[in-house]
């Protein structure tokens, strides 16, 4: 998504070019390519499908939005599975219209989940629930911390479900800490992700996501501590930004590596 301007080879051979083991792939550009000949694209290139984004919105009330969600989460497993990659990011999804009531939301969620956990472990599947900062709690995810998403995932097996860690969502809660060591402990740290806060936050804020080392969070900082949880997958950057989105996409994907290489070149 970060260079979501490129095509799904053009992706794949930037980065190969570039030395980039690995890509976080999203469900609708892999759709559009064919899911097995999206597979096929980046195994022939060397590379790994990190996770798959993304399943979830299961805060549905009424029966049939309730079947649809489910059956697309189902179809979102098996596109996983079908890509190489064992993890599912999941975004619980926000309020029904006219909602008000965020626990109950959540329970939909968890809800959903004992459904849908079977169907993905037979499938060499985890789902990983992401954590959206609280802005987005109404339209889009009632699960607003690391704490709150463990609190779903360990009603389940931890090799079937755990988090998603992404530092723009989690940078400002001090209790996140605590939760991902505990997450850590639990072996329920299922994926990370990388990018910056920037400000002023766009007009609907989904498309605010800066480049590494252009905002205000603690990137290494961060990073130290999902390794000292114990975890030691893919690393990845998912940037949601217009202007990067307006630019040619193989510079955009030059300038996030060589980002990442500075920050992170102690590692």
């Amino acid at each position: 998504m970060t260079v979501r301007q490129l095509s799904l080879p053009e992706l794949v051979d930037g980065c190969a070019r570039l030395g980039v083991p690995g890509v976080g792939l999203w469900r609708e550009p892999v759709r559009a390519y064919g899911v097995r000949a999206a597979a096929r694209l980046v195994r022939d290139a060397g590379l790994a499908v990190t996770t798959l984004c993304r399943g979830g919105f299961l805060t549905a009330v009424d029966p049939a939005g309730r079947a649809r969600a489910l059956d697309d989460n189902r179809a979102a497993i098996e596109e996983a599975a079908a890509l190489g990659t064992d993890t599912l990011i999941l975004v619980s999804g926000g309020l029904p219209p006219g909602g008000r009531d965020l626990a109950s939301a959540r329970e939909r969620v968890a809800d959903a989940l004992a459904e849908l956990v079977p169907y993905a472990v037979e499938r060499g599947v985890r789902l990983a629930i992401e954590p959206l900062h609280p802005m987005y709690a109404a339209d889009r995810c009632v699960i607003s911390t690391l704490a709150q998403a463990l609190s779903v995932a360990g009603r389940f097996p931890a090799p079937g479900v755990g988090v998603a860690v992404d530092t723009y969502h989690v940078w400002w809660d001090d209790t996140a800490p605590a939760a991902l060591a505990r997450a850590g402990a639990a072996g329920r740290v299922h994926a990370f992700q990388l990018a910056d806060w920037v400000t002023p936050l766009p007009a609907g804020a989904l498309t605010g996501r800066g480049q590494l080392g252009d905002g205000s969070i603690e990137l290494c900082r961060w990073w130290d501590r999902v390794e000292a949880a114990g975890y030691r997958g893919p690393v990845e950057v998912e940037l949601f930004n217009e202007g990067l989105w307006a630019r040619e996409g193989i510079g955009v994907l030059e300038e996030t590596v060589a980002r990442f290489s500075t920050l992170f070149a102690a590692r």
